[in-house]
């Protein structure tokens, strides 16, 4: 008797500006123990030489440019839809700053194979360069998990979680088409919580640690660290979230807007410009009010691209 078919692997990696630490990951991609079977790149318009060195060192590998910054959100969008067109059974979401150990996919495929029911996501634990647990990237553990969520979990040698970030997650491709992909106009910040939240509401969620990839941030640090400007999008995407998402249940909604308010006091204590802080929490919240996020199509439509096919030139 023959087991179970093979199923489809295809990474897919979103980038801008940092060719260097994009061509470590698809190299450590190729050295995994049980490689994907394909792997997108969107190029979110950078300006540094990553078109060619792609094109150049990883002809294999698909090459998808931007011809302009769709940020994180508008390019795992472009990625995770373009991964879908590939009949993937499993899309493997991961940033350009992310080198995964030899065995990490090979471990969320075991570890997804021995859950019952199947995860909808199974997601790496994340670690910085001097091998620390990076707490910008902890996946939230699932709150009062009903029994089987916590069995499935002990069996499959992992724990549950309610959301994830896209710095390595194996998303199962049936339920991201039935949940639809991330939300464009969010450009960065919670999009990825948005969507993990979205995609886990009544199904499963994992944290696998013996799946372990290293984030190659420039510092080590939390998401409550001083973010400057960029706060407006931590506020307006909050607003978002919390308002018109369909990813929280009303019980939700009001543990991780606590859970919000008390990490922007910690950031507004942290800071050393408040005032910017102050003016894009203003402008944050009245964006985030005053409409919510385009659809995709809107954001993403007028918007032209160029590939490399695998193999191509």
């Amino acid at each position: 008797m023959t087991g179970p078919p093979r199923p489809c692997v295809v990474a897919a990696l979103v980038t801008r500006q940092r060719r260097d630490l994009l061509s470590e990951a698809l190299t450590a991609l190729a050295e995994q123990s049980r490689p994907p079977d394909a792997t997108i790149v969107v190029d979110n318009a950078s300006t540094d030489g990553t078109a060619l060195m792609v094109r150049e060192a990883f002809p294999a590998v698909e090459l998808v440019r931007l011809e302009r910054n769709t940020g994180g959100a508008g390019g795992f969008a472009v990625a995770l839809s373009r991964a879908l067109e590939l009949d993937a059974d499993l899309v493997w979401l991961m940033d350009d700053d992310t080198v995964p150990r030899p065995a990490a996919l090979e471990a969320l495929l075991e570890a997804r194979e021995r859950a019952t029911p199947s995860p909808a996501l199974v997601a790496s634990r994340v670690v910085w360069t001097d091998g620390r647990a990076h707490p910008m990237n902890t996946p939230r553990t699932k709150p009062r998990a009903r029994r089987w969520e916590r069995e499935a979990a002990v069996t499959a040698g992992c724990e549950p979680i309610r959301s994830a970030s896209f710095v390595s997650v194996l998303v199962d491709a049936d339920a991201a088409r039935r949940c639809g992909p991330p939300i464009a106009d969010y450009f960065l910040w919670n999009d990825d919580f948005e969507f993990t939240t979205r995609l886990l509401r009544g199904r499963l969620g994992l944290l696998c640690p013996r799946s372990e990839v290293v984030h190659k941030t420039r510092t080590f640090g939390s998401t409550d660290a001083d973010p400057g400007d960029r706060f407006f999008y931590e506020v307006r995407n909050k607003v978002w979230l919390f308002t018109r998402s369909r990813g929280l249940a009303p019980g939700e909604r009001v543990l991780y807007a606590v859970s919000t308010a008390r990490r922007w006091g910690r950031t507004f204590l942290r800071s050393s410009d408040r005032a910017t802080l102050w003016r894009c929490l203003v402008r944050g919240l009245a964006s985030g009010l005053r409409a919510g996020p385009r659809p995709n199509s809107r954001v993403l439509g007028d918007l032209t691209t160029s590939a490399q096919g695998r193999g191509g030139p």
